[in-house]
Parts: C-alpha cells; sequence; structure tokens
C-alpha cells in the first residue's frame, strides 16, 4: 500500500529534531525506518511530518562510562553486535543484535528505533528489561533518564512524551555474571514467537520475556523461585505466570506459555553453565 501524504525534515542536530517535532500535528522520528514505514504503507501510523535524523553521527556510538556502557540510539544492529566492548563486557545484548532480521535489517536499524517503537515481539526490548538498562531521552524540558523496566507501557506504547528523542542507552558490564537469550522463530529472519532473556550475577538471576503481553514481561515467578533455592527446571514452570501471551497466526496462547516454560529453562542452564 501507499503510505498517506506526509511532510518530511531532515534534522542537523538533536535540538532541531526536538524543535520540529514541537512544530505542530503529529510528528514521527525517522531513523533506519524498519519500524515506522512497513506501518505507515498499512497506513496504521499516518504522521504528517517525518522527521530524519538518521544522519545524526553524534548520537551512533558504544564507549565506556564507569560500570556500565553507553550506546548511542543510532547505533545500527550490527555494530551493536560487533563491538568489541559489547562483545567482551555485555555479550547478551550482542548475541540480541546478531539475531534481529536479516544483514540487510541489520545495517540499517538502529537500537534506539527499536526500542522506542516498543514493538513486544522485538528482542530488544526484553533484553534490556533484563538487563535493567536506562534510557536516556531529550525534550524540550531537558533530559532525563527512564529504567528500561518502566518505558513500555502497552503495545507500540512507551513513556517518551511528545517531543522527546531517545539519545543514549546505560547497560551494565556483566563480567562474569552468566547470561542468555533464546527465543523461537517459524522461519528464519522472523520475529520471535516467544524469547528469553536471562541474566545471573551477584547472585541474583533477571528474567524477562519477549512476545508474552502487550510489554516485554519480566518473569518475576521465575525469580522468586530461583531466590529460593529451586532449580532451573523448578523454577521455569513459573515462566507463564503474570503473562497475557496472544493467539495468533504463529502460535496460540497455550502453546507461547509452554514455549516460556521451555525457553526459560534451557536460557537458566545455558546462563549458569557460561564461564
Amino acid at each position: 500500500m501507499i503510505p498517506a501524504r506526509f511532510d518530511y525534515e531532515v534534522a542537523g542536530s538533536v535540538e532541531q529534531a526536538i524543535e520540529l517535532l514541537g512544530s505542530g500535528g503529529e510528528a514521527k522520528l525517522l531513523a533506519g525506518g524498519h519500524s515506522l514505514l512497513p506501518l505507515m504503507r498499512l497506513r496504521l501510523a499516518r504522521p504528517g511530518l517525518l522527521v530524519d535524523i538518521g544522519r545524526l553521527d553524534e548520537l551512533r556510538y558504544v564507549r565506556e562510562d564507569g560500570d556500565r556502557i553507553a550506546i548511542g540510539a543510532l547505533t545500527r544492529h550490527h555494530d551493536v553486535a560487533n563491538d568489541p566492548l559489547l562483545l567482551a563486557e555485555n555479550g547478551l545484548l550482542a548475541k540480541a543484535a546478531a539475531g534481529i532480521g536479516d544483514p540487510q535489517v541489520r545495517h540499517m536499524g538502529t537500537i534506539g528505533g527499536s526500542v522506542a517503537h516498543g514493538d513486544p515481539a522485538s528482542d530488544l526490548p526484553a533484553v534490556l528489561v533484563a538487563l535493567e538498562a536506562d534510557l536516556v531521552v531529550r525534550g524540550p524540558g531537558g533530559e532525563r533518564t527512564i529504567p528500561a523496566g518502566e518505558l513500555f507501557r502497552g503495545f507500540l506504547e512507551t513513556a517518551l512524551e511528545p517531543g522527546e528523542v531517545l539519545t543514549e542507552i546505560r547497560v551494565p558490564k556483566l563480567g562474569a555474571g552468566g547470561w542468555s537469550y533464546l527465543k523461537l522463530t517459524r522461519r528464519a529472519q522472523d520475529w520471535a514467537t516467544v524469547g528469553v532473556a536471562a541474566v545471573q550475577a551477584n547472585g541474583s538471576a533477571r528474567v524477562a520475556l519477549t512476545n508474552m503481553g502487550a510489554t516485554p514481561v519480566r518473569a518475576l515467578g521465575v525469580e522468586e523461585a530461583l531466590g529460593s533455592g529451586a532449580d532451573a527446571a523448578a523454577a521455569a514452570e513459573r515462566a507463564a505466570e503474570g503473562t497475557s501471551p496472544p493467539s495468533d497466526h504463529s502460535a496460540s496462547a497455550e502453546f507461547r506459555e509452554h514455549l516460556a516454560r521451555v525457553l526459560t529453562r534451557r536460557a537458566l542452564e545455558e546462563a549458569s553453565a557460561r564461564p
């Protein structure tokens, strides 16, 4: 299909992008375009103005920031997957980025665009929730930081206010901690039918689920069971607690609940075995 009519502006800076977003009417940011443009072609999104920030190299970086790693929002999935610092200090995020789409998508899509889109079937939101990442946003009122667990409000809905631009993602260095990201797809390069991100560090575990509700879901029942001394198999039986998985052409809600339990057990075992 053909998108509805829209205006187009290229932002030369974050400040100009914020100004354009506040110029009136419904405006959307365009980075890689892999999330927004399909919705526009289906006319599920009809912005009156597209603000292109894809040329802002100031938002494309990976660098150390104390005990955390700062990632510019326009960093491509390919670069996240292959960055030496992330491979050494946060292999979970690198692995998840390496499994997104195909090479063309990974060379164009951005980490910030994927996160700001808020699709619960996308890999990175659940991974960032499990990592307890922080998201830095800038808008007319200045800069603020949003914990990943508070960013996602509903299906394709986030805590980003109109006029705000996601500028940076901050993730922890995992050090010797174990991690895993497993997902099942019906075909290569598909959205995850279900995905599980697991992090084990400092004697605790965090587990988040992909495509098990309208937002990424923290598997609190699994975490509670592990904290009480349960093994991976017993804890994984609680993976579907508090979830509301969809039923669609890929799988029924009941099958997704089964997958969540199976993949959670495997992810916990893999995280525990990781040196």
